[in-house]
């Protein structure tokens, strides 16, 4: 009956230290389970956050002290400060909230400051700069791993500061990392409830920074779709203006046909034509090409432009016309831009064509023999140098007239290296050659006619490659 009690006794005892056990292993998972809860939740505010400061705006500034303040929020931290790299390759805090500690001992004349403590300690931490690999912040831009640090005081790394008020107690810093990019060091410091921070902690700061670099990525291509949107409409813009100043309709004179072709290979470009009547029997035609493409590009052909409509109507030569042209605007080119020219005068009472050219691609002249009526068409050269590459003395000592008879039936074509230099798929480029050819082969039709088959001889050519350069075609048919 002994045996039977004691085991009977044991038996109880032993169910009730495994149901003590059960129950206590219970509380624990449950209490795991809650602070699981409460980071989840924690981390979701601050996705919430993070939302509410990208829809309110994208400022890369304004979401910096919003991270720092959600951050706080979310940890209880006392202070918190996002340091980024510069393109030296130095850390420099940028947003901050509370007394966060400077990262290096306060200078003497600095402690004297008339600011309040806060704005002190924000002037302080936005003009220090340290390198990558010093300090607690540091060491975290360079290995790009966290720093958990839950008695800062046994740190060396960590500065102790004479104010009491920028003691550091506990310290954490991660990195703000998205898909390999770096946005620099988030940093709190010193929890409110006077304790160290924790394991979970330093996990939940880890999860906060994920979001936080995600928050800074999407609003950085935000930005990025924000200005290339408005580039577009600048670009259309100046694209509008700038088709404002081609001719808008061809010069009517008895005798000339003439058509134009202008194709821009962005939506801006460096090509250029104009027309100048100087006379009832004398016409002026300008074709140019500014260096590079894009905006300035633009720019400068507007430049030349307009330069060159104040000074046609005063001279009589071409080559005097383009060298008044560099005088005028050549000092105030950018050094490496060039504009190249090429100035045509048709005078059909002495059936004549006047060319001088500034660096510019060769005139193509078609003729007719009065004897045989068989088609004699070539280019035709001429001496010159760019506006804006040389100085006047050396611009006018090679700029030259060129005179050559312009009778029925012959036609001029001027134009821009955009159609003799398109590529085909394979490399080969369109050539002067293949252009006199095509010339050849329609030069009996009428300007219009012929501008549409040389267009549409270089888009062939070219298979639907896309266009590289500028394109411009001019075209002068006496009739």
């Amino acid at each position: 009956m002994w045996f039977f009690l004691t085991g009977l006794i044991l038996g109880v005892t032993g169910m009730a230290l495994l149901y003590y056990r059960a129950r206590r292993e219970l509380v624990r998972v449950d209490e795991e389970k809650q602070v699981v809860t409460q980071e989840t939740q924690i981390v979701v505010d601050f996705m919430h956050h993070m939302a509410e400061a990208m829809a309110e705006t994208p400022r890369r500034e304004d979401l910096h002290q919003r991270i720092v303040h959600a951050s706080i929020l979310c940890t209880g931290a006392l202070s918190a400060c996002i340091f980024e790299r510069g393109p030296d390759d130095s850390m420099r805090g940028v947003a901050l909230e509370g007394l966060f500690p400077p990262h290096r001992p306060l200078p003497e004349y600095l402690k004297h400051s008339n600011l309040s403590r806060a704005k002190f300690i924000e002037a302080v931490l936005k003009s220090e700069v340290f390198p990558v690999g010093e300090g607690v912040v540091g060491a975290v831009a360079a290995t790009g791993r966290g720093e958990f640090i839950p008695d800062a005081k046994a740190d060396p790394r960590v500065v102790a500061h004479d104010d009491p008020a920028l003691e550091v107690k506990s310290l954490i810093a991660v990195p703000l990392t998205f898909t390999g990019r770096f946005f620099g060091v988030l940093a709190v410091a010193n929890p409110a409830d006077n304790l160290p921070f924790t394991e979970t902690d330093f996990s939940l700061v880890q999860s906060l920074a994920e979001q936080a670099a995600l928050a800074l990525h999407n609003t950085e291509f935000l930005n990025f779709q924000l200005e290339k949107k408005q580039l577009d409409l600048d670009l259309t813009l100046a694209s509008s203006i700038q088709q404002m100043l081609l001719p808008r309709a061809m010069p009517r004179m008895p005798g000339i046909d003439i058509d134009t072709r202008y194709s821009p290979a962005q939506k801006v470009g460096g090509d250029f034509f104009d027309l100048f009547v100087l006379s009832e029997t004398r016409l002026g035609i300008a074709v140019g090409d500014v260096s590079g493409k894009g905006v300035a590009a633009s720019l400068l052909m507007a430049i030349c432009r307009t330069n060159l409509r104040q000074i046609a109507p005063r001279f009589d030569s071409p080559a005097r016309i383009l060298a008044e042209l560099n005088r005028t605007i050549g000092d105030d080119i950018r050094q490496g831009l060039y504009i190249t020219v090429v100035f045509a005068i048709v005078d059909i009472e002495y059936n004549e064509v006047t060319i001088a050219r500034a660096g510019h691609e060769l005139p193509y002249c078609a003729q007719v023999d009065r004897l045989t009526g068989t088609f004699q068409g070539g280019f035709i050269g001429s001496e010159g140098m760019a506006v804006g590459m040389v100085d006047d003395e050396l611009f006018n000592a090679t700029i030259a007239d060129r005179h050559d008879p312009f009778r029925r039936g012959e036609l001029l074509m001027l134009y821009t290296d955009g159609i003799t230099e398109a590529v085909s798929p394979d490399g080969a480029e369109f050539s002067s050659g293949r252009l006199a050819a095509e010339i050849q082969s329609v030069h009996q039709r009428g300007a219009r006619e012929i501008n549409a088959h040389i267009m549409e001889s270089v888009a062939r050519f070219a298979e639907g490659a896309p266009q590289r350069d500028d394109c411009t075609l001019v075209t002068v048919k006496r009739l």
